[in-house]
């Protein structure tokens, strides 16, 4: 008869206690889990609660007795094969080698190289600013220089939300303006709410 496959667990509590590691069956109930794991710990087993990959673990859920695979890999955030390689290894050094949580990563890599750069400069000059009595400016400059380089651009037939942009000072569909309640109330149409 074949050895059931163990893995190790951490278990980590709340406090200033070190992690733990349990060896478990991959595939367990909650119930049981939590029996092992209150034992491991010295708590009673209604006052745990248990999480997995930030979910909580429910003994039963809607009756049923709850099992849990703990081989189940994690979604992880990774990068197209066809990107840079330098990409790839910045990433395997945060992800792998300083544990960077993903949402981390996630605003790391997928921030252009020159954006980046602007930031990197961005910092550098603040200090320069500072000392010559500019840093107010410097950042009343830094706001409206984001607004103006995001604006974008319209495409053609694209209509403004400002009808003095558009042709023929064309208005969107659903505008609200003095022209069209005025013809609301005249028609009527606003009476019946009074």
């Amino acid at each position: 008869m074949e050895e059931e496959e163990k893995i190790t667990i951490s278990i980590k509590k709340i406090g200033s206690c070190p992690p733990r590691q349990l060896q478990v069956s991959p595939k367990i109930r909650v119930s049981e889990l939590r029996r092992l794991v209150g034992a491991e710990v010295n708590l009673p087993i209604e006052r745990l609660k248990l999480f997995l990959h930030g979910a909580v673990l429910d003994d039963t859920k809607g009756g049923r007795e709850m099992h849990v695979n703990l081989n189940e890999s994690v979604q992880r955030f990774n990068i197209p094969e066809s990107a840079a390689q330098w990409k790839k290894n910045l990433l395997f050094v945060l992800r792998d080698k300083l544990r960077v949580p993903d949402i981390l990563l996630v605003t790391i890599l997928s921030i252009s190289l020159k954006t980046w750069g602007m930031v990197f400069l961005w910092f550098i000059m603040a200090p320069i600013a500072y000392r010559w009595d500019l840093g107010p400016l410097y950042i009343l400059t830094t706001a409206f220089s984001m607004m103006f380089f995001n604006l974008g651009q319209r495409q053609q037939g694209d209509a403004s939300a400002y009808s003095i942009f558009n042709d023929d000072f064309r208005e969107l569909p659903g505008t609200l303006n003095a022209e069209r309640l005025d013809r609301d109330i005249r028609a009527g149409q606003f009476a019946a709410g009074l």
